[in-house]
């Protein structure tokens, strides 16, 4: 592909390298493979169960640790809520359906419904009498444009979600309670929240604004901070003929590549442990304890992994001779916990390459993911895969990265029993307390392409690789169930109405 001397300019200013374009335009024509699944993951065969009667001693030792470890909780919070009001714009034109005619029976249970009366009546129009008229058109113009309080066009971290006495909860404050709760390292709550460029005045100002109230209840101190999407992970865009796509003024066309992108983000936290979740899922105190039980849990069973491997890193390590015994203990870990399996003809290799193969497996990050049971909700769910180096390991898999029309493959997708709903904990340093470079440990092999418009012309967009997904698959990876309570998505204003997101009675 040739590009001139202006567009050249342009792809220098956006931070990428001519052969990342490269590699972006061969992908568009010739596409991402397929991810060779193995079998779904499940309960005793790829996701550890801890039992009931245990969690006390997972919990404990997990705080018994806390204090000696940099905790970060990173909540990616860059997302619009246009498609959380997509039936409310709908209705905003004159098409009501019943998830519209639930919303104004319940007006009066949102969070956000002292607010909206305000900027109605600032407006001299009365919130109650245009609900009680049915005047649809004028609340949802005061709710969701500029007219109002533009819910329309916020991110969601900035709507308020949930009652209580003492007012109502954006999910950025929701997750500064939560996050004290288990990110809390000797008073200190670290926080870092990916944002959009455009609205990143807000979410700071809604930080500055709350954050003394919220240290003097709690008892500690935060510390938040922010950044957005690199402008150099952003992909090109094509026409329907792998073409570079151009603007009307003749430039090309770049896009932001969904969640995977964040893995530069994440890598520029300095941290031992990092808990990983959206925006979105949080809930009312009244709830809270299950979802902060288990992120200890999975934190603890991160340690415990990271400490095995840490003294088998040491051993393999040595300069005297490694023992047979010792590369048996390597390979058992890598089996039982890790969840690896050598690639096939790993017999027959001399005892210098299996060495070299348990260095390079054990040295690499690690995360525990928590996995729900599967109710239909979409999401990446948690397989046995083939690698690229042949060997089998744990991948977090989404529905487009399946060969679907592959009956066999078909056959292992239908036959999973659970799915992850964004919720890892992270150990992003080596046992010398290095960190790790992340996007070293990604396949790039595991992108998107997606159908786009724009200016009303047809395009294709390319994604990185998930950020929980292909952005993680060279690393070592525990799936463990934790309960659906702890996973409460608002992805629709309607899920607001749902009693897990309404004030106990």
């Amino acid at each position: 592909m040739q590009f001139s001397e202006k567009d050249q300019d342009q792809i220098l200013a956006q931070g990428i390298s001519p052969e990342q374009i490269d590699h972006q335009l061969h992908y568009f024509v010739h596409g991402f493979p397929y991810l060779n699944v193995i079998k779904a993951a499940t309960i005793g065969d790829g996701i550890v169960r801890v039992p009931d009667d245990q969690l006390s001693n997972y919990i404990h030792r997990f705080d018994a640790a806390a204090h000696e470890r940099d905790l970060v909780k990173f909540v990616p919070a860059s997302g619009a809520a246009t498609r959380m009001f997509k039936s409310l714009f709908a209705a905003l034109d004159g098409k009501s359906d019943k998830s519209t005619d639930e919303v104004f029976a319940r007006m009066a249970d949102f969070a956000f419904y002292d607010d909206l009366k305000a900027v109605m009546d600032s407006k001299g129009v009365n919130l109650d009498e245009a609900v009680a008229a049915n005047d649809r058109v004028t609340v949802l113009r005061f709710l969701l444009t500029d007219e109002g309080l533009d819910y329309g066009s916020l991110p969601k971290g900035l709507l308020k979600f949930h009652r209580y006495l003492d007012g109502p909860r954006t999910p950025v404050e929701e997750h500064l309670v939560e996050g004290a709760a288990y990110a809390n390292s000797d008073g200190t709550v670290r926080i870092h929240f990916t944002v959009s460029p455009e609205h990143r005045d807000r979410f700071e100002a809604l930080i500055d604004h709350e954050k003394a109230d919220y240290e003097a209840w709690l008892g500690v101190t935060f510390d938040v901070t922010f950044s957005e999407q690199k402008k150099s992970t952003d992909t090109i865009s094509v026409d329907m003929a792998n073409e570079p796509f151009r603007n009307g003024d003749g430039t090309l066309l770049f896009r932001p590549a969904g969640h995977g992108a964040l893995i530069e983000n994440l890598n520029d936290i300095d941290a031992d442990l990092v808990f990983i979740k959206n925006i979105d899922n949080v809930v009312p105190d009244a709830i809270k304890e299950t979802t902060v039980t288990y992120k200890k849990v999975l934190a603890a069973v991160l340690l415990d992994a990271q400490q095995q491997i840490a003294r088998l890193q040491g051993l393999l390590d040595g300069d005297a001779g490694v023992s047979d015994g010792y590369l048996a203990e390597a390979d058992d870990l890598l089996r039982r916990t890790l969840f690896t399996l050598p690639p096939d003809g790993f017999d027959t290799l001399t005892k210098a390459e299996k060495l070299d193969y348990y260095r390079r497996k054990l040295n690499r990050p690690v995360r525990a993911c928590g996995m729900v049971q599967n109710v239909g909700e979409p999401g990446g769910g948690p397989f046995w895969a083939r690698n690229q180096d042949g060997s089998v390991s744990l991948q977090v898999v989404e529905s487009a990265q399946i060969d679907l029309t592959n009956p066999d493959q078909k056959a292992i997708f239908d036959e999973a029993t659970h799915f992850n709903p964004v919720d890892l904990v992270c150990g992003l340093k080596d046992y010398h307390g290095r960190k790790y470079n992340l996007p070293d440990f990604r396949d790039p092999l595991t992108g998107f392409i997606t159908a786009k418009s724009k200016d009303g012309k047809d395009l294709k967009a390319q994604e990185l690789p998930g950020l929980w997904n292909g952005a993680m698959a060279d690393w070592n990876t525990i799936f463990v169930e934790v309960p659906l309570i702890t996973f409460n998505p608002v992805k629709t204003v309607n899920d607001l109405l749902r009693k897990e997101h309404q004030p106990e009675d």
